[in-house]
């Protein structure tokens, strides 16, 4: 019998969209909400899915956090002061779905877990989410 779980969390983080023509394209913050749905098997010794701290500290890996694209020219001079966060393309909600819903499997992986991600989402703002759902289930 499978087992799903739910977390939100929320971090504070900036970023800006480098090959965006219009406000993103300008460095800014959001207060961003990840919520996670996570399939599986109890651990029959544990009682537990997965730990709900887990999830919370591979999202928090964001928190107070520059994100942006590897290709973007001010990465160089902002870690001149500050570290930043830089993903495979533009850091939109839907790239963010898709690297937490891939660290979050990671990390369950790497601590034993018999559980995945089936639906993720990132909201950016109070209206606005992208959302990764594994259709094979």
């Amino acid at each position: 019998m499978n087992t799903r779980i739910y977390k939100e969390v929320q971090f504070d983080a900036s970023h800006r969209l480098l090959h965006y023509q219009g406000k993103c394209a300008c460095l800014h913050g959001h207060r961003w909400k990840v919520e996670v749905w996570m399939e599986g098997r109890v651990d029959g010794k544990t009682g537990i899915l997965v730990d709900y701290n887990t999830i919370r500290s591979v999202v928090e890996r964001f928190d107070h956090q520059i994100i942006l694209n590897e290709e973007d020219p001010i990465v160089p001079c902002i870690e001149k002061f500050h570290p930043v966060v830089v993903t495979p393309g533009e850091p939109t909600s839907e790239l963010l779905a898709t690297l937490l819903v891939d660290m979050i499997q990671e990390e369950c992986k790497k601590q034993g877990y018999q559980a995945k991600v089936v639906s993720l989402r990132v909201w950016e703002s109070p209206g606005c989410y992208a959302e990764v759902v594994h259709e094979d289930l």
